[in-house]
């Protein structure tokens, strides 16, 4: 859990929760058993190394903090959380700003909070990132304008962050799509049409990870790239810098290479920061 999202969460629930039991106080009593507890979609794994990562030492401090039940709904995706807020199991869950527009626009969920970066920002910059050795690179970095990167990525290995991400497969999908590189592939209003649409574009390999496996997030797609699995990675902005550009070298994942080697190309647009969402 980082730090930042969870004091975010942990101080909107608590100016919230004061606000409401304000509001409750002028009313019944007993309509203040809808505060009495609060479940939260939580990706849960069965072991943890370290247990400051472990999600039920922050459910139980919440809990204490807001005076309340404070539980665990375990998913295993973020599909899984827009169903746990859909159908009532959980009331607030933590997801990438593309989920979070898809909940909206299919559930009708709403955001309760956003992430704030530390330069106080709530969105950061998309970008498809190349190896600095590959054409793309090269059709990028030539000052060319009858070479384009972009069209170049066409039966290529791509690596996303993951289905339904922002950064990582909603705006470049987005791009490539609006700006006539990619074709839809069956029912545009049926969000499964995308997967179809990626390995028709890109190739049937498309890296599209679950939560838990190596190629997921943004490090998994990057390390994807690096490791030669994929020809184009999608991240965001700070990504490299994040894994690969520490001043020390011995503190960069250990799947990286030179910070030189990465090439970004113009960012396809800016992505919303992580919300908690709930269904109201």
């Amino acid at each position: 859990m980082d730090r930042k999202i969870a004091k975010t969460l942990i101080m909107t629930l608590l100016i919230g929760t004061t606000a409401l039991a304000g509001c409750l106080g002028n009313g019944d009593e007993n309509d203040a058993s809808d505060l009495e507890s609060l479940v939260i979609a939580f990706s849960i794994k069965d072991d943890y190394t370290n247990v400051d990562e472990n999600p039920q030492r922050f459910a139980d401090y919440l809990g204490d903090a807001l005076n309340m039940d404070v539980s665990l709904y375990p998913i295993d995706s973020e599909g899984a959380a827009l169903q746990a807020l859909r159908f009532g199991n959980a009331d607030i869950a933590l997801m990438d700003g593309g989920a979070a527009w898809v909940g909206w626009q299919q559930y009708g969920l709403e955001a309760l909070a956003a992430d704030q970066k530390s330069d106080g920002r709530t969105y950061y910059s998309a970008h498809a990132v190349v190896l600095k050795d590959s054409e793309i690179a090269a059709a990028h970095l030539d000052d060319d304008p009858s070479t384009d990167p972009f069209s170049l990525m066409a039966g290529k290995t791509s690596c996303h962050t993951g289905w339904l991400k922002s950064a990582g497969m909603l705006l470049p999908m987005g791009f490539l799509i609006g700006n006539g590189y990619a074709n839809v592939i069956g029912d545009a209003n049926d969000v499964e049409s995308l997967r179809s649409t990626i390995t028709n574009f890109f190739n049937e390999d498309a890296s599209i990870p679950d939560s838990g496996t190596p190629y997921y997030s943004y490090s998994g797609a990057v390390k994807c790239l690096s490791e030669g699995v994929g020809d184009v990675a999608f991240a965001k902005d700070s990504t490299i810098n994040a894994y690969c550009g520490n001043e020390d070298a011995s503190a960069n994942e250990a799947w990286c290479l030179p910070e030189s080697d990465y090439i970004l190309l113009p960012s396809y647009g800016n992505a919303p920061s992580h919300p908690v969402m709930y269904n109201p």
